[in-house]
Order: structure tokens, then sequence, then C-alpha cells
């Protein structure tokens, strides 16, 4: 249940401005380790600040859905919904400049999917990439781990889709609304557009769920006011102001929302590449030799554990006289 999840505990914030601070706290961090020699204006031309960090991973979001969307074979809605939880909160507390998102993005698509049990092979999910898809396979297994870790290992996520069947069932129960299914593509049409906002870090579930069925009731010229009021909420009026002004900024921030502009993107991205940090470059030869120097290490420890077993077997088999 989300109200004694991990969700609700450590990934569910009070309001923006705690969001703003973490991005804040997150770009600084970033800038204060990678350009301590550095003066403020030499910082300002070469770093992303926290705004540009937003921008360029608004654009990413985009990316994410349409990767999605475009998925084969089709992804069920509650995957989507689940690497957007994944993406949004690896960015809360790792910048950009540190981890391209580009390298992340498959990462987390990949990571929802075992979640979700949405079971597809690595070797069907590289072929939803276009380019080297070997390369794109070793950037996705390597960053599986490092994405679990900084997610803090609380992998399970609540999506609005749930709360919504719960909603659909009550009202052709209990209201007079005439063939609520009408309502399902307007529901999808909203839950997807919060995915472009911060929606998902600040208001549980249901809340989202319910903000999508009265926006989509609107759209059919349909009133569930009362429904709220008298079957959703009776006996509990006192938490109505708290749930309508939850809904109403719910609604505000997908009317709100704005594309960002792909120009400015695209100066924030030739930026990015001559400050992003190069350990976490494949295409760099620092991260060439740390992922050599890696292997080579996972190699001689196999092969120490492989030669203490051969000889630990052969002191049995001689104990044994069972050795030639």
């Amino acid at each position: 249940m989300y109200p004694l999840s991990s969700q609700k505990k450590y990934w569910t914030f009070s309001n923006l401005d705690q969001l703003n601070d973490l991005r804040l706290k997150r770009n600084q961090k970033f800038i204060e380790t990678h350009g301590a020699q550095l003066n403020e204006q030499q910082r300002q031309e070469l770093f992303l600040d926290a705004t540009e960090e937003h921008l360029l991973l608004k654009q990413y979001e985009i990316y994410l859905n349409d990767f999605c969307r475009r998925f084969e074979p089709a992804m069920p809605k509650c995957v989507v919904g689940t690497v957007i939880h994944y993406f949004k909160r690896f960015f809360l507390h790792n910048s950009a400049m540190d981890y391209h998102p580009k390298e992340l993005l498959a990462t987390c698509v990949y990571l929802a999917c075992k979640v979700e049990e949405f079971n597809v092979s690595i070797g069907q999910f590289v072929g939803n990439i276009k380019g080297d898809r070997n390369k794109a396979m070793d950037i996705i297994l390597s960053n599986e781990l490092l994405l679990m870790q900084h997610l803090n290992y609380y992998l399970t996520i609540h999506n609005p889709y749930r709360p919504v069947e719960g909603f659909l069932i009550d009202i052709k129960t209990r209201s007079s609304m005439i063939n609520p299914e009408r309502l399902r593509p307007h529901i999808d049409s909203f839950i997807e557009k919060t995915f472009f906002t911060d929606a998902c870090l600040l208001y549980a579930p249901s809340q989202i769920a319910l903000a999508a069925i009265l926006h989509a009731a609107g759209r059919e010229q349909e009133n569930l006011d009362s429904y709220v009021t008298d079957n959703l909420l009776n006996g509990a009026r006192e938490k109505l102001p708290a749930l309508i002004e939850a809904i109403r900024k719910i609604r505000i921030m997908v009317k709100q929302y704005e594309l960002p502009l792909r120009d400015r993107v695209k100066l924030i991205e030739k930026k990015l590449e001559k400050c992003r940090n190069q350990e976490n470059n494949p295409d760099s030869e620092i991260y060439k030799e740390r992922m050599r120097k890696m292997y080579c290490d996972d190699e001689l420890e196999v092969a120490e554990d492989t030669s203490y077993y051969l000889a630990d077997s052969s002191a049995d088999m001689s104990a044994l006289n069972m050795s030639q």
C-alpha cells in the first residue's frame, strides 16, 4: 500500500521548493568538485547551471516516453510509469554533468521491465535501439547496478493506473454516469502529461488518478463533484479541502507545462560535452581504462578462486587416495 511504501516515505516530497533545493545542491556539488580551480566566471562559462540541467532532463523525459511508446513488443503503461519514476529519482540527486541522461535512459527502461515483470531479453531490448547495439548492451548492463544503488534499492513503484481502475469500478457502481469507460482516453492522456511534470514526486498516485478522472469527466461534459463529496469522501468531509487543493495543483502543473525549446537544448548539449565527467563517459579513454582494469581484476579474482579450488580439490583427492 502506498501510505506504508518507500515511495511515500523517501520519494514523495512536501513541495516544489524542496525539489528545486535538491536540484540546486546537486548542481553546486558537481561544480564545486570539478571546478575547484576555476573562478566564478570560468565556472559559469564551462558548467551547466541548475536551470540548464532541468531543461536538458525535461527533453530527455520526452525521449524516454517516445522510446517506451515505440518499444516492441508493446510496453504496458505501468512499466512506462516506473521508468519515469526511476529517471526522475536518479537525477534528483545526480547531475547530468556526472551521468549523461542518454546513457541512463535505456538502463531505467531495462530495469523497469524487470521489476514490472515485463519479460524482455537483453537481445530483444537492444533490438529497439538504433546504432551500435553491442555498445548499448554494455552501457545498460554496466549502469544497472549503479542505477539501483542510487535508487537505494527502492524499486517498487505505485503508479496511478491501479487507483484509476478502482475509481472507475466505483463510479460504475455508485454514480449515475453512463458508460464511464469513455473517460479512458482522456485519463491516459492526462496521466502521461503528469509524467513530464513533478507531480509523481509530490502527490499520491490516488490523487493523480482522481485528478485525471475529473479532468476526463470535464472533457466529456460530465460532473463528478457529487460523487466525490457524497460517495468518495462520505464521513470524511474534513479531507475535502486538502484533496481539492491537491487536484487543483496537479491540473495546473499539467496545464502550465511547456516543451523545452529544441534550439536551447542543442546548445546545452554542446556545453555538456565540454563539462561532463569523463570518468563516466563510455567514449573516453579514462572510462575505457577503468573498465579494462575492472575486468582484469575480475578475471584475476576468478583465476585465484579457481586455483585455490583446484589445489584444495587435489588435496582432498590425495587424502582419499584417488589422485593419480
